[in-house]
């Protein structure tokens, strides 16, 4: 480079935050469901994060497993079939088990029972195991889980690019919603 001349690097957005860490996206042992999974993993990229999604019918072994091995700053499990709750207990229990995952934030979230009713009750059961928090689908808001995000420690997801009307509403407490409504993760197809 000659002198005076001034050297040019461009950097993408993107690539700018690869460096908050890595999220695991994962379904449960008994849900097939894809098109959640790959929502999720879509929007948490398109937020600059660098995302692994084990996708369905993931064993409970593989996903202990995978989550030892990969170190997330987070992990998201999406559920659509309504075995959230029976399928979440028993996993985050075993997640938790492992020292090296104790303290690592864990999210679960979309339809959780076969019916509407007790919601309430199976996502208080769920945080009660050990999930950081719960997003029955029945009772969404995004700005909830934009304030989850942003809770978490340094180190962890960042919410600087997080906003309310760039998450899915699948999952969280009723609180005013500022934004359009968004597809639920668990009712269909996104739009």
């Amino acid at each position: 480079m000659a002198q005076g001349e001034k050297e040019i690097v461009v950097v993408s957005a993107a690539s700018a935050v690869r460096d908050r860490g890595t999220v695991v996206i994962s379904g449960l042992a008994s849900d097939a469901h894809t098109w959640n999974l790959v929502y999720l993993q879509l929007l948490i990229e398109e937020l600059g994060y660098d995302v692994v999604n084990l996708g369905p019918c993931v064993p409970d072994d593989v996903l202990v497993d995978e989550c030892r091995r990969i170190d997330p700053v987070l992990l998201v499990i999406g559920s659509v079939n309504g075995h959230g709750c029976t399928d979440g207990l028993r996993v985050v229990a075993r997640l938790r088990a492992c020292p090296e995952l104790a303290a690592t934030p864990m999210v679960i979230g979309g339809k959780l029972t076969v019916s509407d009713e007790n919601v309430e009750r199976h996502a208080r059961a769920l945080a009660e195991a050990g999930f950081d928090a719960v997003f029955p689908d029945q009772s969404s808001d995004p700005a909830d889980f934009t304030a989850f995000i942003a809770s978490l420690p340094a180190g962890s997801l960042s919410d600087a690019s997080l906003s309310a009307a760039s998450l899915p509403a699948t999952s969280l407490p009723a609180a005013p919603l500022p934004a359009a409504p968004l597809p639920a993760l668990s009712a269909g197809r996104p739009e």
